[in-house]
């Protein structure tokens, strides 16, 4: 018959936990506040690629759009209320107008999102420089064909406004980055 004393010496018990006990609680929670590349050249890049561009741009286009739109509607909704509606009705009045208003808007500013994105990355690769000057074509490019089915006066307008909008836009991140200490 085996001694049981014995068996343990022979064989140890597997603890995957065991080395983790003596280790600080400020290790486990140490960690790296860069981004980790697989490769060094992506982290040499400092700008993100067309397909995270065009991502960031049509989603947070898409949902900017999607809320204001949501409450423009639902504010007509209120308004469009009558004196006599129970209380379902005008409910569902103002679930509607704020679901067609937030989807109207929010593909509206998708759209205008996802040509941005990519005339901004096509400049990018044409100009072989990522500046000032790529955004605030972008933006020209986008407002002119964006309202290109309106007439060339209309096009030429909104192709000025998005130009001095995206233009605006940079050079208040600038002053951001600069004046206001993060």
């Amino acid at each position: 018959m085996a001694d049981s004393s014995n068996a343990d010496q022979k064989y140890r018990q597997y603890h995957p936990y065991q080395d983790m006990y003596n280790l600080p609680i400020q290790n486990l929670y140490n960690l790296p506040t860069s981004p980790e590349y697989l490769f060094h050249e992506e982290s040499a890049r400092q700008r993100r690629s067309w397909s995270e561009n065009l991502q960031y741009y049509t989603g947070s286009g898409y949902l900017s759009g999607s809320i204001v739109g949501g409450i423009k509607g639902s504010v007509e909704g209120l308004r469009a209320a009558e004196v006599g509606d129970p209380l379902k009705i005008r409910i569902n009045r103002v679930l509607n107008a704020g679901g067609h208003t937030g989807r109207r808007f929010g593909n509206s500013l998708g759209v205008v999102g996802m040509m941005f994105a990519g005339i901004e990355s096509w400049l990018i690769h044409v100009r072989d420089s990522d500046d000032l000057l790529n955004s605030v074509g972008a933006g020209l490019g986008t407002g002119a064909l964006y309202r290109a089915a309106s007439g060339p006066r209309s096009a030429v307008i909104a192709g000025a406004f998005g130009g001095l909008a995206a233009g605006l836009a940079v050079a208040g991140k600038q002053a951001v980055k600069r004046y206001v200490p993060i």
